[in-house]
């Protein structure tokens, strides 16, 4: 499960950077769970042929990722969100929650820059 996860995320990130034709196979395979067989039927190519081109989106997904690193700042972000979002519900004097959520606004302005 986990694997589609993170092939739905590439996918979510960077999937404007394939072509048409490598979207629809990617997303019968990843968000469609269609079977290679499937795919392969509906686009007239063969079974190797889907599995080598997703095995060859999921490397450029990757490759994009490794380079950009969008979704790892995206979940650095979202964390440090998570973080304000518990720290509002907190009960702690004024001082020390400005000092705090100050702490987490700039490594999210990190993030960002």
């Amino acid at each position: 499960m986990e694997k589609i996860v993170e092939q739905g995320l590439l996918y979510d990130f960077y999937g404007e950077l394939l072509t048409e034709h490598q979207r629809q196979i990617y997303e019968a395979a990843v968000y469609n769970d269609m079977s290679l067989t499937e795919i392969a039927d509906e686009h007239g190519i063969s079974k190797q042929g889907v599995h080598d081109l997703i095995k060859r989106c999921t490397k450029a997904l990757q490759g994009y990722e490794d380079s950009l690193h969008m979704i790892k700042r995206f979940e650095a972000i979202k964390s440090q969100a998570e973080e304000l979002k518990k720290l509002s519900s907190m009960d702690m004097e004024p001082d020390d929650l400005k000092c705090k959520a100050r702490d987490i606004s700039d490594r999210i302005l990190e993030e960002l820059t």
